[in-house]
C-alpha cells in the first residue's frame, strides 16, 4: 500500500529491551508495535482509549492479528508505524498496518477488532461517533460491509 494512503503515522526507536541476541526485534515485540500505532490512532481521530470506548458501553476485542515479516529493525532504528482503517463491517473494523524504517517496508500486518458488550462479550453495533470519526479522518474511506 502506498504511504500516502495512510492519515495516521507514528514515529518510534527500537528500545534495548525489544531485541534479540543478533540485535533485532523480537518477532513478538511487532504486534506491541501495532498496538501502539492503534493507541495514537484513537488519538488522533479524537477518541482516546480506552475512555472513549467506554463511553460507548461497549468494548473492541482483538480477533485477529496478521504479521508478515519482510526485513528486521534493529536495535536504535527510528520505525514509522502506519496505520489505516479498511473495512467496516456491522460489528467489527480491519485495519492494515505497515511498519517502515526510512524508505524500507520491513513489515505489514492487519488486525480485526469486534466491538462488543463488555458483560456477555456479545457483538454490537460499532458505535455511530466511533464510525463518524473513522470516516471524517481517512483519506481513503473504509470499505462498508
Amino acid at each position: 500500500m502506498a504511504r500516502e494512503e495512510f492519515a495516521s503515522t507514528h514515529r518510534l526507536r527500537v528500545r534495548w529491551a525489544e531485541v534479540d541476541m543478533q540485535g533485532i526485534v523480537f518477532n513478538g515485540h511487532y504486534l506491541t508495535y501495532f498496538d501502539i500505532a492503534v493507541t495514537e490512532y484513537w488519538r488522533q481521530i479524537g477518541l482516546p482509549y480506552p475512555q472513549a470506548t467506554a463511553e460507548t458501553g461497549g468494548e473492541l476485542y482483538t480477533v485477529r492479528s496478521v504479521v508478515e515479516y519482510a526485513s528486521p529493525a534493529r536495535y536504535d532504528d527510528e520505525i514509522d508505524l502506519y496505520i489505516r482503517c479498511t473495512r467496516i463491517g456491522r460489528s467489527s473494523l480491519t485495519f492494515v498496518l505497515e511498519i517502515w524504517r526510512g524508505d524500507e517496508a520491513l513489515v505489514n500486518g492487519e488486525l480485526v477488532y469486534v466491538h462488543a458488550d463488555p458483560r456477555t462479550r456479545k457483538s454490537a453495533p460499532v458505535p455511530p461517533g466511533l464510525l463518524a470519526a473513522i470516516e471524517r479522518f481517512e483519506r481513503i474511506a473504509p470499505a462498508r460491509t
